[in-house]
């Protein structure tokens, strides 16, 4: 049959994985039915979700693969009579597997899909994604030796090898059994080119993260050095075409950036983009063959694919051409999918709406929800993470101060760009949290219609000074470095019950922050500040709640103060400390959203009306 005379039925293997979720989402939106073969019921379902997440509007079919059975697929392949195609993306992308794991992961899974291919009645073509450095391979050199096996596994790596090895039984199967093919010879694949999103944590990934903890003290490769890269979202778009295309039946297609830099140069772009000090020395990778791992912390299986070669990209080039596939601007690709990474805490943190934007030319960690007037402004020593379930409860985003947290900047001197640039189009509703407060008061004092209205949390200029002297911040910077979480914990809560909600704050104090921190909490005990931000907060006409814990109150003298304001509300949260977020979440979110206000008179305290949640 001739591929108009049957519908196209993509069957996709892998699909859970990021290349493969990608490749289905395009093949759907091409038009095409889409069968996602996964391992599980729940892993399909997370591919459902994905792509529905991501704007298809069509279903996708999904079957569960098991590439140890008798059948791979329940039912064989007269199970699927209307499969036009089929994309291998399945295998294992990881080093440090034994030889046996790798040829299972990846050797056995070509076979076996192969064998499955064969008897599929409308196939018009598989499309098996191979690799840059291992593309190529000559099929009649298998059946290889036992002593052929050996050497290749022993000189590359098992993972290098088996991929070696499986390009090498694709091709010579699929000719054998007359399977009409395509392959397709990825570089090393970074995040979608638009929104920078990936969860592939090795390679590439793995160094970049190493530059951001400041863990190496050298740059990998000298100015040959060529690790390229291509995005995601290319390749998908080139898979998709490739199948549906005569012209590429028999052919293998090398799919990267010419264009990508050295890797050392790739390395100090993206490393200063994130604001991250980059290593002036540059290290040889043939000298760091020969030093040791605990050294050089480099896995030896990465060490392959820092090399000075170029590969054949012309046929990919004018494919990609023809069909109006864009190669995007590397590096631009390269500082989203860096964003993306980091935004995410290199996997630590999973969840949707977290993301860097500019405010007042400074670049500023956000998380919860895009666009919300409701802003949430975390105080010290902690960052946005800690305000997460707060933002979530009450449809907040939650912002890092400059200089604070992932956000760029060097504290309360960039406030005056930062604060009109963070509040957003329509008034905002600022929430403030300790420093945070004395931030979202700045804000209502110089740009007071922009502000609906004021929610202070933990204001320190309306409580007792801590008694830092400015003088001894040297200290401070050095004891927050060198801290722990679970002492943190303590010190903030009492207990060290918040020890993992504060592993993320205690890596930005470790990475970059103490410094800034330190010389922010001296700034705290400023008497001349203190004044300036209680006249400010005075001259606000908007509504003003202010909550404190029952165990963290504000000065007798700030209530009497604050009683006679009749748009001002004081909340206490019985049995909380300065940090509430941490410790009573649902009271908090409660009294943000304005539970049980009805009765509540201004200037009167509401203790009583909220039940402590611990």
């Amino acid at each position: 049959m001739t591929p108009h005379e049957v519908s196209r039925h993509a069957l996709v293997f892998g699909a859970s994985g990021m290349v493969g979720r990608h490749l289905v989402l395009t093949l759907a939106e091409a038009g095409a039915n889409v069968t996602a073969a996964v391992r599980t019921a729940e892993s399909g379902a997370r591919v459902e979700q994905w792509v529905r997440e991501h704007g298809l509007t069509r279903s996708i079919s999904t079957a569960i693969v098991d590439f140890d059975a008798p059948e791979i697929l329940a039912g064989g392949p007269s199970a699927f009579p209307s499969i036009t195609e089929i994309h291998n993306c399945a295998g294992s992308y990881r080093f440090g597997m034994t030889a046996q794991e790798a040829r299972s992961a990846n050797v056995g899974i070509v076979e076996k899909l192969i064998d499955f291919a064969e008897d599929l009645p409308n196939l018009q073509r598989v499309v098996h994604v191979s690799g840059y450095r291992v593309g190529g391979q000559d099929p009649k050199t298998v059946p290889w030796s036992e002593d052929h096996r050996a050497a290749v596994y022993k000189e590359l790596g098992a993972y290098e090898a088996s991929k070696v090895e499986s390009d090498a039984i694709f091709q010579a199967r699929a000719l054998e059994l007359g399977i009409p093919w395509t392959i397709v010879n990825p570089s090393s694949v970074i995040g979608d080119s638009v929104t920078g999103e990936s969860d592939q944590l090795i390679g590439l990934a793995s160094t970049i993260e190493q530059i951001w903890d400041g863990a190496i003290s050298a740059l990998p490769g000298n100015e040959t050095t060529f690790l390229p890269v291509v995005t995601v979202d290319y390749l998908a778009a080139f898979m998709a075409a490739a199948a549906v295309d005569p012209t590429a039946a028999g052919k293998a297609y090398w799919i990267l950036d010419d264009g990508t830099p050295p890797l050392a140069d790739l390395l100090t772009h993206v490393g200063r983009h994130l604001g991250a000090k980059v290593p002036r020395v540059r290290m040889p990778v043939a000298v760091i063959k020969r030093l040791p791992q605990r050294i050089t912390k480099a896995d030896p299986e990465t060490l392959i694919f820092m090399s000075a070669d170029r590969y054949p990209t012309q046929s990919a080039v004018e494919f990609a051409d023809n069909h109006g596939i864009l190669m995007p601007e590397v590096l631009v690709s390269l500082e989203r999918w860096a964003d993306y990474l980091a935004a995410h805490r290199f996997g630590a943190r999973n969840a949707d709406g977290r993301r860097f934007v500019d405010a007042g030319g400074l670049r500023t960690f956000e998380l919860g929800l895009p666009g919300s007037s409701r802003v949430i402004l975390p105080g010290l020593p902690v960052n946005a993470d800690t305000w997460a379930d707060v933002a979530s409860g009450i449809g907040a985003r939650a912002v890092d101060l400059p200089g604070l947290g992932l956000s760029g900047g060097t504290g309360v001197q960039d406030w005056e760009q930062w604060l009109p640039a963070i509040l957003g189009g329509e008034p905002a509703d600022l929430i403030g949290h300790s420093i945070g407060a004395a931030a979202a008061v700045v804000a209502a004092d110089r740009f007071p219609e922009r502000v609906k209205s004021l929610t202070l949390i933990a204001p320190f200029f309306l409580q007792a000074p801590m008694g830092v002297s400015a003088k001894l911040w040297p200290l401070a910077s050095t004891y927050l470095r060198h801290i722990d979480a679970a002492r943190l914990s303590r010190q903030l809560t009492g207990s060290e019950a918040s020890a993992a909600a504060l592993q993320s704050s205690l890596s930005d104090l470790k990475r970059s922050s103490a410094t800034r921190v330190a010389k922010q909490l001296a700034l705290a005990g400023s008497q001349q500040w203190r004044a300036e931000l209680r006249e400010s907060l005075a001259r606000f006409s908007g509504p003003v709640r202010i909550i404190t814990g029952s165990d963290d109150p504000i000065t007798p003298e700030a209530v009497e103060q604050l009683k006679s304001l009749p748009n001002v509300e004081l909340i206490s949260v019985p049995g909380a400390g300065h940090h509430p977020q941490l410790t009573h979440v649902d009271a908090l979110v409660g009294v943000i959203k304005g539970m049980s206000r009805a009765n509540t008179a201004p200037g009167v305290s509401t203790a009583d009306r909220y039940a402590d949640p611990a």
